[in-house]
């Protein structure tokens, strides 16, 4: 199972780790199915950091109205260009709020303390091109064919 990040920069495909991170995963794509994100922004971007999006408030204080326990112990939890993680407040305080990394120079002292749970495989310029404010036009969930 994939994930398509549609902005007004470009679309963003999103590989998950769904061995590594299952909860996560299946909550992330029950959001997306709700269409949860769509039209949401990405209300926190970093430059050489992240850029963080989910919060339907849009201002980082939001989320979906409950909390999924942190996934640390798999073998994809490092923070590197591209990798998508959760966002939290504290340890098993997460939600919606996600956040996608430049690179792994910045990043690396959050491995095993922010859930990795996939990885931008195709569209890695557009993370380099978000601004605080743009917008998630559509998120998708591509299913695998069986």
């Amino acid at each position: 199972m994939t994930a398509e990040i549609h902005t007004d920069k470009g679309v963003m495909k999103i590989q998950f780790f769904e061995k590594d991170a299952p909860g996560t995963v299946a909550n992330f794509v029950t959001l997306v199915k709700k269409g949860f994100y769509d039209g949401l922004i990405f209300h926190r971007v970093v430059p050489n950091f992240v850029i963080q999006g989910g919060c339907p408030r849009g201002d980082g204080r939001g989320g979906p109205g409950y909390t999924i326990k942190c996934e640390l112990t798999g073998d994809n939890q490092y923070h590197e260009k591209g990798v998508m993680s959760m966002a939290h407040a504290g340890k098993d305080t997460g939600g919606s709020q996600f956040f996608i990394c430049h690179n792994r120079e910045n990043t690396k002292h959050l491995d095993r303390k922010h859930t990795v749970f996939g990885k931008v495989y195709e569209g890695l310029e557009v993370i380099d091109l978000i601004r605080q404010g743009d917008k998630m036009n559509k998120v998708v969930i591509i299913e695998d064919a069986a």
